[in-house]
């Protein structure tokens, strides 16, 4: 069987690091010396990371990791790719390794998490109607993909999900609870968290959506649309038998998979959207967006004022005859 020309590793465990700083930067140095790229988070409760190289490179990168006792129990989930799924290399040290913002709440996933769930269990466990599956990642990640009948909590940011959690603690009072992230590491914080605010019948996904959609006997099913992953990629499928689009068009509600940022630096917004679309609304989520001085997509095709208002003007025309 011919080797993979890339991989990309995710990975991420719980331990204590000292020097959290010092251990950043020397990991920096160690990766760009074997040639990867990616993203790496380095606290003093552990380490997260998504890197890409060749195989040769990954291979290395593992090996090497494995002979550290620091890191001898990651688990590493490995995906091929066509090229490097990062422009660069960064290693990063934090206060969290992923950032829940507890303070004096402060969960250690080690002492207090949820029950953990093969695939198969989770497969399974999905089926109870006594139990609740709750995402525990991002709006905009839910929205290209998620688990049948999981519930969307209304966050931009992990850290906002123990907030929603207070304000809609009637919705999860008295079921089994089922939490899953793309990689596992959230939930592990996050389940413990539940556990600690009385919470019973805490489940996590082991492994997240990535393991589950590379599971053999589960395929991935129950799993709608595509997996959103933090590289250049973007999404990777999950299901293995059957691909239903659940993503819709930012602009038109129709069935969509495609994600942009706004052309507006200062809103940035995630949307899903065709290319037709993006070039129809130049690239910008709302009005605001769009007459932004410095819309990036007017800028990079260089369009001329002349070119920019005629434009305006057919968008203007057209939402004026869909409103009527």
């Amino acid at each position: 069987m011919e080797k993979p020309a890339y991989r990309v590793l995710l990975y991420y465990l719980y331990t204590d690091i000292e020097a959290p700083e010092e251990k950043a930067q020397e990991h920096l140095e160690y990766c760009k010396s074997i040639g990867l790229k990616g993203r790496i988070l380095i606290a003093s409760e552990g380490i997260n990371g998504t890197v890409s190289g060749t195989y040769e490179q990954t291979e290395q990168y593992m090996n090497d990791m494995k002979a550290d006792p620091m890191f001898q129990d990651i688990i590493f989930k490995i995906d091929e790719a066509d090229k490097h799924a990062f422009k660069k290399m960064h290693v990063r040290p934090r206060q969290e390794i992923v950032t829940l913002r507890l303070n004096d709440e402060d969960v250690d996933p080690r002492k207090t998490t949820g029950n953990y769930l093969s695939p198969k269990e989770w497969y399974e466990k999905m089926q109870d109607p006594n139990t609740i599956v709750l995402d525990a990642r991002n709006k905009y990640e839910f929205d290209l993909g998620h688990f049948d009948g999981a519930v969307r909590p209304d966050i931009d940011y992990f850290r906002e999900l123990p907030e929603w959690v207070d304000n809609n603690r009637e919705l999860l009072e008295g079921k089994e609870i089922m939490t899953y992230c793309t990689g596992g590491i959230r939930c592990e914080k996050f389940s413990g968290w539940l556990v600690e605010k009385g919470f019973d019948n805490v489940n996590h996904l082991e492994g997240g959506i990535v393991s589950y959609g590379k599971d053999e006997e589960v395929k991935g099913k129950l799993w709608n649309g595509q997996c959103y992953v933090f590289d250049e990629r973007i999404s990777v499928p999950i299901n293995q038998e059957e691909h239903v689009i659940v993503g819709r068009d930012h602009f038109t509600g129709e069935p969509c998979e495609r994600y942009i940022n706004c052309a507006n630096p200062d809103c940035n917004k995630q949307i899903l959207t065709s290319e037709e679309n993006e070039a129809f609304y130049l690239g910008g989520c709302t009005h605001e967006c769009r007459v932004h001085p410095r819309n990036r997509y007017v800028e990079t095709r260089r369009m001329t004022d002349e070119e920019f208002e005629t434009q305006l003007k057919k968008i203007d025309e057209y939402e004026s005859a869909f409103q009527k």
